[in-house]
């Protein structure tokens, strides 16, 4: 049974030799790039080869609110027809370097139509994304801020952004805009998880030292 993701890579990846074949153009963003204009609809689909990007909304409040993170070996944005209003609030930086093969629409969608292989991954994409909104709309609204964080530090550990095992390569200022609540809450929630042996932190880092307890600490719904 699948649980929910932040973090969304690979899951593309035996697609890269097909996608190199079809008409495409290879593009490179730098660090804190933008993958497509803010404040514009999707115009171009990109299969990353490598580095990881940042998928974001802008809330009117001048908040930010973090959504996914996108890696090697998957297609971000998705396939759709349709351009859709809350897109002009939703933006996807470069967090490191990366390198991409962009598609337009047009010819993402003719391969979407005649690869069945393909388009059976799109939906199982897409199915995995509604269901990591749904997990956040349902259930993380309504736990506790230190509940909220250790269900996202599980979810992060077993399908880690940065390979490192139970190095978590992350920013208190990210976590907070992950989850929607303060930095201070944050930070008083890690000192709770510190003090009862569970991680270790350094500047820009979370070590789990513990994960059976702190997967003692996360929902059903998360584990």
């Amino acid at each position: 049974m699948l649980i929910p993701r932040y973090y969304f890579a690979e899951d593309f990846r035996a697609f890269y030799k097909y996608f190199s074949s079809q008409p495409h153009e290879k593009k490179n963003f730098k660090v804190g790039e933008f993958l497509w204009q803010p404040g514009a609809p999707y115009e171009k689909i990109h299969y990353i080869i490598s580095g990881v990007g940042m998928h974001y909304a802008d809330h009117e409040s001048g908040k930010r609110k973090i959504i996914s993170f996108h890696g090697p070996g998957t297609v971000f944005p998705g396939y759709r027809l349709d351009d859709f209003h809350v897109e002009l609030s939703l933006t996807t930086v470069a967090l490191t370097e990366m390198e991409v093969l962009e598609f337009t629409v047009p010819q993402f969608k003719l391969m979407f139509e005649t690869n069945t292989k393909l388009s059976e991954c799109v939906i199982k994409w897409y199915s995995m994304y509604v269901n990591m909104l749904l997990f956040e709309t349902m259930h993380q609204t309504y736990n506790h801020a230190r509940t909220k964080l250790c269900n996202l530090l599980y979810l992060l550990t077993i399908n880690n952004p940065s390979s490192f095992g139970s190095s978590i390569c992350i920013t208190q200022d990210v976590m907070a805009e992950l989850l929607g609540i303060s930095r201070i809450q944050i930070s008083r929630e890690l000192a709770v998880l510190r003090q009862k042996g569970i991680i270790e932190t350094r500047r820009g880092e979370i070590i789990i030292s513990d994960f059976q307890n702190l997967a003692a600490m996360c929902t059903e719904e998360t584990i």
